[in-house]
């Protein structure tokens, strides 16, 4: 703590020691500075960014495709699908898809996503609800807080 000091003086002072005058807080009256070296400052915070951009958990959409006339044990297999994803902390993209005619009987896959959610409720909610989207059903999940 060097206290209160001209522009001038303080400038001086940091040359003489070998270092940068750095202004901290030009809002203050007094403007608050520091006597530091800078680049040493810039290379420390670079390092604190970059350790904080590693510790960050990115949460990545992975994706599953059913049919409206799914076979009971498929469905199983789907289902223990989405529960490994879910524990892994994923969240998961179900898209029931429609081909041909199917389309005109969309209640079979609202039936079936519906019985996805009943399903999936111990484990997952859904983000959204069920919506049709062209030739598919789609709905996404997320771990239970």
């Amino acid at each position: 703590m060097v206290g209160i000091l001209q522009a001038k003086e303080a400038f001086s002072l940091a040359q003489q020691r070998g270092f940068d005058l750095v202004e901290i807080s030009p809002n203050a009256a007094p403007p608050i500075c520091k006597i530091m070296d800078f680049g040493k400052y810039k290379y420390e915070q670079q390092k604190k960014q970059h350790a904080a951009r590693l510790k960050q958990k990115t949460v990545e959409t992975k994706e599953l495709k059913l049919r409206p006339t799914i076979a009971e044990g498929d469905y199983a297999v789907k289902l223990r699908s989405l529960k490994k994803f879910i524990d892994n902390g994923n969240k998961v993209r179900v898209l029931i898809v429609f081909k041909g005619r199917e389309i005109t009987h969309n209640e079979i896959g609202f039936a079936l996503a519906n019985k996805l959610v009943e399903d999936t409720s111990e484990f997952a909610k859904p983000d959204s609800l069920p919506k049709l989207e062209g030739k598919q059903i789609l709905m996404t999940f997320s771990a239970l807080k």
